[in-house]
């Protein structure tokens, strides 16, 4: 398939980043809108039609999913969304019909973030729900109901210490003060989609950086991980 390549990075997401490396978010800044939305959301579109187990997990009645979908439903005017109380028209025409019954898979229909639902469990977050298209390294399945340590197992810099870090991270992450933070690898191969392990090499031409944001939610208070994917080529 054809690359779905951004033109540029953000300029704050240049450089080198940290880990944790996290940043004061606007309250309405977890979701945006870039210039190949109408390519993503055709690819995530297709996932979900073609591949809906491998990259979309809930329940039904999830009552922090209905939130995260509700809380979005507020930002998208800002973004060049029409919002109705049954549909959404979308920057690049499209109308998505709001689906309360499947809030992440009308969420999947909507942005280009991906979207990560983490409960308190005892002393840890969970991974209790998620709709994720474009993994890098990570496979869905192997990730629900696992808390944050197990989630980072193939993380190379993950480690106890920063483990820790980022639970507090988690813990103390307040509603309408989100956070961000970003990443950055080198891939032979741009797809947006691959949940194996990135093939490193010589060559690698292509730029992947996601920018993600946590936010806790106000009613639920679960913690809701975004992840928001640019590709570009170098």
């Amino acid at each position: 398939m054809t690359p779905i390549l951004q033109t540029a990075l953000p300029q704050a997401q240049e450089g080198a980043p940290r880990l944790p490396g996290t940043m004061p978010c606007g309250a309405d800044d977890w979701l945006r809108v870039d210039d190949v939305y109408a390519g993503q959301m055709d690819y995530r579109a297709r996932l979900l039609c073609d591949r809906k187990e491998a990259v979309l997990y809930e329940k039904e009645g999830c009552a922090a999913s209905s939130e995260v979908l509700e809380e979005a439903l507020k930002i998208l005017p800002t973004l060049g969304f029409a919002v109705s109380a049954t549909d959404v028209a979308c920057p690049d025409g499209r109308v998505v019909a709001i689906d309360r019954a499947a809030p992440l898979l009308t969420l999947g229909h909507l942005v280009q973030e991906d979207i990560c639902v983490l409960e308190k469990r005892g002393a840890e977050h969970v991974l209790t729900a998620a709709a994720l298209c474009f993994p890098a390294g990570w496979k869905l399945a192997d990730k629900i109901n696992r808390p944050l340590i197990g989630i980072h197992e193939p993380v190379d810099q993950y480690d106890d210490n920063i483990a820790r870090r980022v639970q507090r991270l988690f813990d103390g992450v307040q509603v309408g003060r989100p956070l961000w933070r970003f990443n950055k690898l080198r891939y032979i191969d741009p797809d947006l989609h691959q949940p194996f392990k990135r093939v490193k090499g010589a060559q690698m031409p292509f730029v992947r950086s996601e920018r993600q944001c946590i936010l806790r939610l106000p009613r639920t208070h679960a913690v809701i991980f975004t992840i928001h994917t640019y590709v570009v080529r170098e």
